[in-house]
């Protein structure tokens, strides 16, 4: 992998924790934000991950002493709120990075981004996001998603059912599908996974590290999410080698050539024809999961991302 210019001290939060180990897997020091409840968004080198060595915590009392070269934000409440209460006046003139994760939500179409700085830069994580969101003439960059699994057990497809992943589905709602999932999952048969997947019928929780097992183990993933980023288990479902069947919309509809890699539709009866398809030719589903793992490793390959983050980073602090 290439190499930074110089090292840089990156002071950022702990918001989506798979995408920052991906993040981490770029060759700068990662200073995470952690108070003592270890609370939303401070809770530093949490969970099961297997951080790096260049990935620090930054006690939220001691901030102000610590030093850094770049600000990365993750979420509104940071940018708008916390860096005020717990930064100097001096790291907040620092060069300064806003990583939007999302696509707008009140109007796909008319939202303002909240963040209007013109000395800060606006990254967003797919095109489509930063082609829905109203970027208020700020400098915006797409950096795409890059994804290093955490293991890579060979696709099996012996259970015939199809994974959904999805954290907190019931309190999303629509947005996230729970009606769509509901619906397919009287006629097709499909493990729900996630947080609080428990509360509309699934399986609870499951650990990161035991998701490339579980991918490994199933038919399919269907991925019923009407508008978000393009989700990273769905990334890592192709990794895996496991078909991806899921609605055509956002990015996911640049990246799924249906009948080929995978297969996408807005309309359920098709979708659940490609299911049952997938469900009674196991040889249908080897074929597009080995096309699907050649699409995201050629576009979502850990290499390329770091790549393109150490590219940014090199020109944000020259």
């Amino acid at each position: 992998m290439p190499e930074p210019r110089r090292r840089l001290r990156i002071l950022t939060w702990h918001v989506h924790g798979n995408y920052l180990y991906n993040l981490t897997q770029v060759p700068h020091d990662f200073y995470l934000v952690v108070d003592a409840e270890r609370s939303t968004h401070h809770s530093g080198r949490s969970g099961a991950l297997p951080w790096g060595d260049n990935v620090h915590e930054a006690p939220v009392e001691r901030l102000r002493e610590m030093a850094f070269d770049v600000l990365l934000f993750q979420s509104r409440e940071a940018w708008e709120h916390e860096q005020h209460r717990v930064l100097s006046a001096a790291q907040r003139a620092l060069p300064r990075i806003v990583l939007e994760h999302d696509p707008p939500q009140d109007s796909p179409t008319d939202t303002r981004h909240w963040c209007t700085d013109p000395g800060t830069l606006l990254v967003h994580v797919t095109p489509y996001n930063a082609l829905m969101w109203d970027n208020g003439g700020l400098p915006v960059r797409v950096v795409e998603h890059g994804v290093k699994p955490l293991a890579e057990p060979p696709w099996r497809g012996d259970d015939s059912r199809g994974l959904v992943v999805v954290n907190n589905l019931r309190q999303r709602g629509r947005r996230l599908g729970l009606d769509i999932y509901r619906d397919v999952a009287a006629r097709v048969p499909l493990r729900l996974v996630g947080m609080d997947s428990a509360s509309v019928g699934g399986d609870g929780e499951l650990s990161q590290l035991d998701l490339p097992e579980a991918l490994a183990a199933h038919r399919f993933f269907f991925h019923p999410i009407r508008h978000t980023s393009l989700g990273l288990a769905a990334i890592e479902a192709m990794m895996a080698g496991t078909p991806v069947v899921g609605l055509a919309t956002t990015e996911l509809v640049t990246v799924i050539d249906s009948g080929r890699n995978g297969f996408i539709d807005t309309r359920l009866d098709r979708l659940e024809a490609a299911m049952h398809a997938l469900r009674e030719d196991r040889g249908l589903a080897l074929e597009w999961g080995r096309a699907g793992r050649r699409t995201a490793q050629e576009r979502f390959g850990i290499g390329r991302f770091v790549a393109d983050w150490l590219r940014l980073l090199d020109e944000l602090v020259c």
